[in-house]
């Protein structure tokens, strides 16, 4: 059965309220326009997010991360990302740079609450924002600045749920495909394979930042 077409598919706002209801009070009053001392904090605690974009060639969805404060909060509208080394296909600068609208997530380890922010950015080579983020003799090519439009936490339902920050649920990572594997099977060996496993680990140290 095609799904868009079933008669089971919610189409409407005044269908998805009389599912779910109203959200709570709480739900509701978290939600600011700025960045309040206790949401900075979350920031400043947090060694990993992922920065959502929209752009020309569709969405995007990145993981970033570094030691824990690598997130600068500028002041309560302004928060500052450094754009560390990557393999170079600049998917969110690029969707930035046409549509500014972005939102991120931020996790802290052991912590159940996420933080959320959406807002807007542009993508910044300013010297003197580069400099804010030295990290083993690197600095970033570029940053990106996000004016903050809306700010919340997000219950730890989901985290509880998925048992994240448990060691016990910690899977192998022998137990999966390796990259080399993945990369062998889709381009018919013309890329990945051993000798791509074997060289990964070095190539990861020489080029994390």
């Amino acid at each position: 059965m095609d799904a868009m077409t079933s008669d089971h598919v919610i189409r409407s706002d005044a269908e998805l309220e009389a599912l779910y209801g109203t959200a709570s009070a709480g739900a509701i009053a978290k939600e600011i326009d700025y960045l309040h001392p206790h949401y900075r904090t979350m920031v400043e605690a947090s060694p990993f997010m992922v920065l959502a974009t929209a752009g020309a060639e569709g969405l995007d969805c990145s993981p970033r991360g570094d030691p824990a404060g690598f997130v600068h909060v500028l002041d309560e509208k302004t928060v500052v990302i450094p754009d560390r080394r990557g393999n170079n296909r600049a998917d969110s600068l690029r969707n930035i740079i046409n549509d500014p609208r972005v939102a991120l997530l931020f996790l802290i380890p052991g912590v159940g609450e996420t933080l959320r922010i959406n807002g807007s950015a542009v993508v910044s080579v300013d010297p003197a924002l580069l400099e804010r983020f030295p990290f083993k003799g690197t600095l970033p090519r570029s940053v990106i600045v996000v004016t903050v439009d809306r700010v919340y936490f997000q219950c730890p339902k989901a985290l509880i749920r998925s048992e994240l920050w448990n060691p016990q649920m910690h899977i192998e990572r022998k137990s999966l495909p390796s990259t080399g594997t993945i990369l062998a099977d889709i381009t018919n060996g013309t890329v990945g394979g051993e000798q791509y496993d074997r060289e990964y680990p070095e190539r990861l140290r020489t080029t994390i930042y």
